[in-house]
């Protein structure tokens, strides 16, 4: 018999500027069941988080208004105490990027273009660990 948990809608949110990507990530996670909201700037983004707690926020970096990384530390401003997960999906792949999105808040980094199957075990595992915490 399947748990309570495994029924339970997880919201993600979107933040990304790129329509053709935000398209994609939305058609490739709603067939895995989950409720999408797609923001294309960093100030709509923190609008709808101020109202809004998603399970988890998927977040690129480069946007056309506010940088991700001063995205990423409102949102852990906005959603404190919740452990909300923050993966940035991001094209920047220099190490010294990786670093400052997790200084900034990140709980996992994945670079663009990456493989379907990467991108579900990562959400599937911070998921996992944001329902222990």
């Amino acid at each position: 018999m399947p748990s309570s948990d495994q029924k339970e809608v997880k919201e993600i949110l979107i933040i990304e500027d790129d329509e053709q990507m935000a398209r994609s990530l939305r058609r490739l996670l709603e067939r895995e069941g989950f409720v999408i909201h797609v923001a294309t700037c960093g100030e709509a983004a923190l609008s709808y988080a101020a109202e809004h707690r998603s399970s988890l926020v998927m977040l690129d970096l480069r946007l056309p208004d506010v940088g991700g990384y001063e995205v990423c530390k409102s949102l852990r401003k906005l959603y404190h105490p919740w452990a909300v997960p923050i993966l940035m999906l991001t094209g920047m792949d220099r190490p010294i990027d990786q670093l400052r999105g997790f200084a900034h808040g990140a709980d996992a980094y994945l670079i663009k273009p990456c493989e379907s199957s990467e991108l579900l075990s990562t959400i599937s595992l911070l998921l996992g660990q944001s329902l222990v915490t």
